[in-house]
């Protein structure tokens, strides 16, 4: 063999040592990543970072169980960094997506700190690593909830509505085969004419909490006079407390001034009142006092009827509850008034609270933010300080005295 071949012979075969090697080096670096990832613990870069900009709750878990990252929502559910994961459902999931490496979702009812209300969780595992899993909780109670209310509502405006329509078919099929005999006729009609006001009502308040609980903000956003506002209730109302025989009293402080929609305060209040008439016996008393207590303006209405248990007082703010159903059905009820002083309430930045006994009567108490009375309430100030208690009438104190000692829960 001459030298030149002898040369290229020798070239050739350090080439093929020399990719053998640079192979086998990388092939051995392959293993020890391999190896390293198997038994590394450590989280993968940007995984921390999507952490802490998760509003849900989430970790990510060894294979041990151990929470080696978390975000601050996880706490809610017991989970933290350094712990074991505790919930037993969990890291069952977490097994299963370890084993498969196929992530996996379920939907599962676990506890919330100390809740004692579990909440429903979409919770999602995923491997990120032969040690590692991600695991995220995702709370849809308040979904499942709403959900609910939708379905329930739909279902109960359905039931309500079929009552009064089914009535005013069978009296219209009533005045049609009673055609010759004119009394019955006007029996009838006047049947159906009652039947229609109930159906009117129903739908009106229906729209009523409709848009209390669909609009994002009140139609009007104005300082509204609280003494106005009382008094168009009462008025509102004062034939139905005649026709009832019971007396409306209103007593309390004056000048309160609240900021909203006055139409909507109107009806709330309107709707206590009412309830208290409906509810309360012939010759009693219903009041609406007003109080002032530093920045908090107290509408309450009080009645002598028959009271509420406190097994309903847990619902009575339930669409379409009611306390009494057959007092409420033959008196018109549509189970919907408290409901909406409930919401119109709460979009004034309110609360409702209620006080009663089974005998003694009840107390609702719409609770609203007080403003100071606008420049045009009052263009002419009077020197003298005004008094903030008002003289009350001769048996007001009796009246609102359960108010006003603090029985109201």
């Amino acid at each position: 063999m001459s030298s030149p071949q002898l040369a290229l012979f020798a070239l050739t075969v350090g080439v093929v040592i020399g990719a053998g090697i640079v192979l086998l080096v990388i092939w051995a670096y392959r293993v020890r990543m391999l190896a390293v990832q198997e038994t590394s613990t450590s989280i993968p870069r940007g995984i921390s970072e999507v952490l802490e900009g998760m509003d849900d709750a989430a970790c990510v878990l060894d294979a041990s169980g151990l929470v080696q990252a978390a975000t601050k929502a996880a706490s809610r559910f017991g989970i933290r960094t350094g712990a074991v994961l505790e919930n037993s459902d969990l890291r069952r999931l977490v097994r299963s997506v370890r084993s498969t490496g196929v992530s996996e979702t379920e939907t599962l009812r676990i506890a919330a700190g100390s809740s004692l209300d579990p909440r429903l969780v979409s919770a999602r595992a995923s491997a990120v690593g032969a040690r590692l899993t991600l695991l995220i909780i995702r709370d849809v109670t308040e979904r499942e909830r709403l959900d609910q209310m939708r379905t329930d509502f739909v279902a109960n405006t359905s039931h309500e509505l079929k009552t009064p329509v089914a009535s005013v078919s069978l009296l219209a099929e009533a005045i049609e085969s009673a055609a010759d005999d004119p009394e019955q006729v006007r029996r009838f009609a006047a049947r159906i004419t009652a039947e229609a006001g109930r159906l009117a009502q129903l739908t009106g308040r229906i729209m009523s909490l409709s848009r209390l609980q669909a609009a994002e903000s009140l139609a009007q956003n104005e300082p509204v006079s609280v003494d106005e506002v009382v008094a168009a209730s009462i008025e509102g109302h004062a034939v139905q407390a005649d026709s009832a025989g019971v007396t409306l009293q209103r007593g309390g402080d004056r000048g309160a001034w609240v900021r909203g929609d006055a139409q909507v305060l109107v009806e709330a209040v309107g709707n206590l009142i009412a309830n208290a008439i409906v509810y309360s016996p012939r010759g009693s008393r219903v009041g609406i006092g007003i109080r002032i207590e530093d920045d908090v303006v107290e509408i309450a209405v009080t009645d002598q009827g028959i009271g509420i248990s406190e097994a309903d007082r847990e619902r009575i703010f339930e669409r379409f509850y009611r306390a009494d159903d057959a007092r409420s059905r033959r008196t018109g009820g549509t189970g919907l008034g408290l409901s909406i002083v409930k919401h119109a309430t709460q979009r004034h930045g309110g609360e409702v609270r209620v006080w009663s006994r089974p005998g003694r009567g009840s107390t609702f108490t719409m609770r609203l933010p007080r403003i100071d009375a606008p420049a045009a309430a009052n263009p002419k100030k009077s020197k003298k300080k005004p008094k903030t208690k008002k003289k009350r009438a001769r048996g007001e104190d009796e009246l609102f005295g359960t108010a006003r000692n603090g029985e109201m829960a």
